[in-house]
């Protein structure tokens, strides 16, 4: 069965509306990651899924035009929409990337679906800024989030998660539970938990937008160590978003009752 991406995309965000379509040297962002995930070599196709609002017509055109794949389901159930997507096109297993995170590191992707087969896991995740400091295990910067899910998995998780946080954010459902599910996590070789490259507001795109400008012209495949040594040398960029770290939001998922 191929291994496929499922790219979690809608125009509605709350907090920055259509980000998704913002253009990044000359494209619209969605798009650039679609660029970025199509240069894993362990991954067969990318899917958009996105939901059936009308809102996101604009996505299903833009699939249309780009002959990318595009799946509308629930607007809110986002596990269902995922499982019915996986189960459309046959995915096993399944790379989860929200359309939030531009900077998608391919080697990063690799590393993790490599960590996925060698253990037979049903769910491998990166370990991100997003997350809660973990003594011994570096993370990798928030923006760089990836998940493995084995269709398996996914199909039990929508069958029996209940809870309107497993529902919306589709794999809390599996990490919280190691009792019942194998799970795996990607780590970093030190931390970089506090770095930002998600978008999520108007700061984060402004960061996001100049380190395309900045790196894009020169290698379009810029990469993890790219970003970092730029960052380096402008060191005033990285505080553009620092006021929306925050690992405790995403602790939060962990005490989600089923």
């Amino acid at each position: 069965m191929p291994t496929l991406t499922l790219l979690q995309a809608r125009m509605g965000s709350t907090r920055l509306p259509g980000k998704v379509m913002r253009p990044l040297s000359g494209k619209p962002m969605v798009e650039r990651i679609i660029e970025r995930l199509r240069a894993v070599p362990e991954i067969d196709d990318v899917v958009i899924a996105t939901s059936s609002e009308p809102a996101n017509d604009v996505i299903r055109a833009f699939g249309e035009k780009h002959a990318v794949a595009v799946f509308s389901g629930d607007e809110n159930d986002v596990l269902d929409r995922y499982y019915q997507a996986a189960r459309r096109f046959g995915a096993d297993p399944v790379v989860r990337i929200t359309a939030d995170c531009p900077l998608i590191d391919p080697k990063v992707v690799s590393d993790l679906i490599a960590l996925y087969r060698a253990n037979d896991y049903d769910h491998a995740g990166v370990l991100t800024g997003a997350s809660p400091a973990r003594p011994g295990q570096g993370r990798f910067p928030d923006g760089l989030d990836a998940e493995v899910i084995r269709f398996a998995a996914l199909k039990r998780a929508w069958r029996e998660a209940s809870a309107p946080g497993d529902r919306e954010h589709v794999t809390p459902y599996l990490w919280r539970q190691p009792e019942k599910f194998r799970l795996g996590v990607l780590t970093a070789e030190r931390d970089y938990g506090d770095m930002r490259w998600t978008v999520d507001n108007e700061e984060d795109f402004a960061l996001i937008d100049k380190i395309f400008t900045a790196l894009y012209p020169q290698k379009p495949d810029f990469a993890m160590a790219d970003i970092l040594a730029f960052l380096a040398e402008h060191p005033g960029l990285a505080t553009i978003n620092r006021q929306f770290i925050n690992p405790e939001a995403h602790e939060k998922l962990r005490s989600v009752q089923p």
